[in-house]
């Protein structure tokens, strides 16, 4: 479980793993005087306890089926039912990309390439210096759809979701490649958090792919789902 940090729109947000999700609704009901209500829709499941603080659960990857359960039960059943998921790692030069089921990385390829570092130079060197760096990120970038569209797209079908993180502009550049146009229509969770992407850095991706993003607010607050 991570350390609470600030949430948008007031209170905190912590990631709490699927394992230790009932205790952490129970210790969150001890903390504030019981339960009043709970109640979930496709994408989130909504606390609120008696002296009027709130949590919500963000669902990952939803939508989320309730079938008659419980909410906090349909929320662990959704997550131990998700199957395979999809995980593109992306930062300067560099990409991890891999299968995951149940946290853990069934196939993957880490790659690096060597991209050219900033530089103080200015005039017709700075110039040179950018078209030779964009040259270099261009083909890295280009490096990973491939990568992707071999590993990910043809498995696109059975995927419940997309786990995508380091930078964002560059994820957003690899994805608009229309090799990758199937793994754009999927449900996504972004990790903007993620440093430079390797085998090792995947495996914990994969297992915080799983993970509840749980925001709390206190008396008062509107209580809105977020994303993880």
């Amino acid at each position: 479980m991570t350390r609470p940090r600030p949430a948008a729109g007031g209170g905190v947000a912590v990631l709490v793993p699927a394992d230790r999700l009932v205790g952490w609704v129970n210790r969150f009901a001890g903390r504030n005087d019981g339960l009043a209500g709970l109640s979930a829709t496709a994408d989130a499941v909504l606390l609120t306890a008696v002296d009027g603080t709130t949590a919500t659960l963000a669902v990952p990857f939803p939508p989320m089926s309730t079938h008659g359960r419980e909410p906090v039960e349909a929320l662990l059943h959704h997550l131990a039912d998700l199957g395979v998921l999809g995980i593109l790692l992306v930062r300067a030069g560099a990409h991890s990309v891999g299968l995951a089921r149940a946290g853990v990385v069934v196939s993957s390829s880490t790659e690096r390439s060597y991209v050219q570092g900033r530089t103080a130079a200015g005039g017709w060197s700075q110039q040179r210096y950018q078209r030779r760096r964009g040259n270099q990120l261009t083909a890295a970038l280009d490096d990973t759809v491939a990568v992707a569209a071999r590993l990910l797209v043809p498995r696109a079908g059975e995927l419940a979701g997309l786990v995508a993180g380091g930078d964002a502009s560059a994820v957003d550049r690899v994805l608009a490649d229309p090799r990758l146009a199937r793994l754009r229509a999927l449900p996504r969770r972004f990790f903007g958090d993620v440093p430079e992407p390797r085998r090792a850095v995947l495996d914990e991706v994969a297992g915080r792919a799983l993970q509840v993003l749980a925001t709390v607010r206190p008396p008062g607050a509107r209580p809105l789902p977020e994303g993880g």
